[in-house]
């Protein structure tokens, strides 16, 4: 039997809108005052994000400054990552789903299914990423330059992130998909030893990572994704999905959180506050 979720594509917002509006996608399904949900959307300016945990310290800010990028840290783990051109999604779930497993492991690869699909609908052949040992001992503050559990994988480069988080019975997912990389950009939003440490790092990035254009061989529009991994979803899940819009007092919500925490250097620069305390 199929499960429905609501389904809404919010378009190109600025950062901490997004990331306000994914929090209080959680908030309202923990509250059951919404069904689980998927969410496109794109960002109107180009943003580095950081994992909940991640340090401030592996961040090179007078390179944001340069790039007039925003900034922002999320509810969900993982390493930074750049949100240019691309399609991102988000989901909340109940915990309680019986296809929502326990492990973290698990519940990834469940959830890998719609995306592992929606890479089908577009043509592109690509591999789960299995954990391996080299996984866990290599770390990296850049998203992109290492593949995590069931990330995918076209010709051995990472072509997706997600990062993950469960929060009052509630599992949050977040997910990158980009069009195209700019390599130039993300590699002088991060801080290294040298400049030759930089450009070192840059220069192997690309037999790491792959965009969903290269893939493709061709140009893949933001319309175009969202139906495919729609699609996606539907097969790998097993789900239907029903048009899911806020109301203007949910939207009062999330600009209200988003002023309040998401713009706040005491949440985006919590551990630089804590080191400086």
């Amino acid at each position: 039997m199929k499960d429905t979720w609501g389904l809404i594509d919010t378009g190109h917002q600025d950062a901490a809108i997004n990331m306000a509006l994914d929090e209080c996608l959680l908030l309202w399904h923990s509250a059951e005052k919404i069904p689980p949900v998927l969410r496109f959307y794109g960002w109107a300016t180009p943003t580095l994000s950081i994992g909940h945990f991640q340090k401030e310290r592996t961040i090179y800010f007078p390179g944001i400054e340069q790039h007039g990028c925003q900034f922002v840290r999320r509810l969900t783990g993982g390493s930074a990552v750049l949100h240019d051109d691309e399609l991102t999604y988000s989901l909340v779930v109940s915990e309680q789903k019986p296809y929502i497993e326990d492990s973290i492991r698990k519940a990834y690869h469940t959830l890998a299914q719609g995306i592992f699909a929606g890479f089908k609908e577009l043509g592109i052949d690509a591999q789960f990423s299995m954990p391996e040992e080299h996984f866990i001992k290599e770390r990296s503050a850049v998203c992109f330059e290492r593949p995590s559990d069931y990330e995918m994988l076209v010709d051995g480069k990472k072509i997706s992130g997600h990062a993950q988080t469960r929060k009052m019975g509630v599992l949050l997912q977040h997910g990158s998909l980009p069009f195209t990389m700019n390599q130039e950009m993300l590699f002088d939003l991060f801080a290294f030893s040298s400049e030759e440490m930089r450009a070192r790092k840059r220069q192997a990035f690309s037999n790491k990572a792959i965009s969903m254009n290269e893939a493709a061989g061709r140009a893949i529009t933001y319309d175009q994704a969202v139906a495919a991994f729609t699609k996606g979803f539907e097969i790998g899940l097993n789900l239907e999905f029903t048009r899911f819009e806020l109301t203007p007092s949910q939207w009062e919500e999330v600009r209200k959180l988003a002023e309040s925490k998401y713009r706040s250097d005491e949440w985006n620069l919590k551990f630089q506050k804590k080191v400086h305390a």
